[in-house]
């Protein structure tokens, strides 16, 4: 296993080049303002947007991890990408027009003008957490794995070799440099991931790539099962134990439940996805620029799971294929393999680069966002809140730097785990389905109350927990939706309390567009696929729960005869009209 001299000469010169262009642009556009800095001074066109959301959000937990879970489990990982490319849009067309239209840099300044400081607080200190101490480590490890797979080089320098690169033109150049080096990232990252998904598939398809797909279907017809049961198995071959791909992708669960929250929650809520349509120079550019995003969505499958699922096939057949090289010993390991084995020398770099650039471009997003809001939501209100803007520029580019490091202490510890992505999805699963209900009701349920959003995230962050440890064989997607139903009963009931007992306020009676088509929206997409998990199965708790989730949510978006909290949004209809991007109509 190994790089050709002439591979890495081409790997070693293309981060050059993208080391220089990160500081060139550093140097040229200053960043003398936090607007500057975090914000890209609201500068970016659409296309920088879309290519920026692929660049950060294929990292790699995608191509190595989902590699790894189709290498595991087979084609059905792929329903966190097509279900994405939905979520996107739903994003695009409720979601962006309030952040945007609130002049918000972070989303815990979203919660404090919605309900108050302390859900705020709550929040940015969740969210600085979650990123130094899952993500960041989490993509510093699988490429660490994969520098060590693929040139011998140990994990530690591989840890410290991506932080260099990471660091040396996300810090001193904001968000700006980020964006302008994941445009042209992601466009080698797309070559490469489609070189390596071709060869490998034309290997097992004898020359033709579209054979290699039949032949795929033959050899592992198990892969391609996209709707679990309770009976069925994986074996993790780091250890040889048969485990539950039910537990993994709960079956109908994955469709009406738990996916939908975590898709909300990566691209409806997340920082480092949303920083970059902050960014844009107004609302349509930002909604062009989730659509872009979209679209690609919808074919990374054939390269972030397909790979893997050619190498299970390949390596429990390797009498039928001729196949004399070395094996795997853990999931995580088949997209390294494949670059290894069937990919040839000189393009080999190439292809490493495009790797190395995922890696890159979502580790400087999420070391930018964890950044932003540690400076905006934590430094700037709790620790220093008259400093020049200089000052906090400053203090973003030591947090960045303190992240990345955190991130590489912690990163060796974690180098058992198996699959990393579903080490990832679970544990942000503590959080999202409280987030998600938190800015659902925020945005369309007037009623919230700064109490009730307080209390009702802290208190699913504690269920979330409990469960976990309570019901440990419970399939998380599935304790994902119920933590969900949890929140949104709680913020219910201690918003209700609250204005009851403070007594009437000002009532409200006329449903906004933004709720009806919000509330139909989920309606029409969960509602039928619950009656069939029912009709499958009767019996099955997890389909009664989500339809009990959905109707007090539907009826809670649809009343709006409420008191209004005091720092409720009145949602104005235009806003959430859309240009030819959403709804074919020729812009206002």
């Amino acid at each position: 296993m190994g790089l050709s001299q002439v591979d890495l000469i081409i790997f070693i010169g293309y981060l050059c080049i993208m080391v220089g262009i990160g500081l060139w642009i550093a140097n040229r556009e200053k960043t003398k303002t936090t607007k500057d800095y975090f914000l890209a001074s609201k500068s970016l066109p659409w296309w920088a947007i879309g290519g920026s959301l692929i660049a950060s959000n294929i990292s790699s937990e995608q191509i190595i991890g989902m590699n790894g879970s189709g290498f595991a489990i087979g084609i059905a990982i792929s329903s966190y990408e097509l279900m994405a490319a939905l979520t996107l849009i739903l994003v695009g067309k409720f979601f962006l027009p309030v952040f945007l239209k609130e002049g918000i840099s972070t989303m815990p300044q979203f919660l404090e003008k919605r309900y108050d400081s302390r859900t705020r607080n709550l929040m940015a200190v969740f969210w600085v957490a979650l990123f130094v101490g899952v993500n960041i480590t989490a993509t510093l490890l699988l490429g660490s794995k994969a520098i060590e797979q693929l040139t011998g080089v140990s994990m530690s320098v591989g840890i410290i070799g991506l932080i260099l690169y990471t660091a040396s033109f996300s810090i001193f150049g904001g968000l700006k440099a980020v964006v302008w080096t994941d445009v042209i990232q992601v466009v080698v990252l797309i070559v490469g991931g489609f070189a390596a998904s071709y060869a490998v598939m034309s290997y097992v398809g004898d020359g033709s790539f579209l054979a290699g797909f039949d032949k795929l279907m033959e050899l592992a017809p198990e892969k391609f099962n996209m709707i679990f049961t309770k009976d069925d198995m994986y074996t993790d071959i780091s250890t040889g134990e048969e485990k539950s791909a039910y537990a993994l992708l709960p079956g109908i669960g994955v469709l009406i439940g738990g996916m939908w929250i975590a898709n909300l929650y990566y691209w409806g809520t997340n920082q480092y996805i949303i920083q970059r349509a902050l960014g844009a120079k107004s609302l349509k550019e930002a909604q062009k620029g989730i659509s872009l995003a979209a679209l690609v969505k919808i074919i990374m499958p054939l390269f972030v799971v397909l790979p893997g699922i050619a190498a299970f096939a390949i390596l429990n057949n390797t009498g039928l294929f001729g196949f004399e090289g070395e094996g795997i010993t853990e999931a995580d390991a088949a997209f390294p393999w494949v670059l290894d084995n069937f990919i040839g020398s000189g393009f080999k770099g190439l292809v490493f680069a495009g790797l190395i650039a995922a890696i890159g471009s979502s580790l400087s997003s999420m070391v930018n966002s964890a950044s932003t809001i540690f400076t905006l939501d934590v430094y700037k209100p709790l620790i220093k809140k008259d400093a020049n803007e200089g000052h906090y520029v400053k203090i973003g580019k030591l947090t960045a730097f303190l992240s990345l490091l955190l991130g590489g202490i912690i990163a060796p510890l974690l180098g058992s785990i198996d699959q990393v992505f579903q080490y990832i999805q679970e544990y942000t699963g503590l959080i999202s389905p409280g987030v998600v209900a938190l800015f659902i009701f925020g945005m369309f349920w007037r009623g919230a109350t700064g109490n009730g959003g307080f209390y009702g995230v802290l208190s699913s962050v504690l269920f979330m927990l409990i469960m976990k440890f309570t019901f440990p064989d419970l399939p998380f997607l599935e304790q994902m939706a119920i933590g969900f139903a949890f929140t949104i009963l709680a913020i219910y009931l201690i918003s209700k309390y609250e204005t009851k007992k403070a007594g009437a306020g000002e009532k409200q009676h006329t449903a906004s567009n933004a709720k009806l088509g919000l509330s139909s929206t989920l309606m029409v997409i969960t509602f039928p696929m619950s009656i069939i998990g029912l009709i499958e199965n009767p019996a099955d708790v997890f389909s009664w729960v989500i339809l009990l989730m959905l109707a007090v949510l539907m009826i809670l978006i649809w009343k709006d005869d409420t008191n209004k909290d005091k720092n409720a949004f009145d949602a104005e209809e235009g806003i959430f009209k859309t240009d030819r991007a959403f709804n074919n109509c020729r812009g206002p």
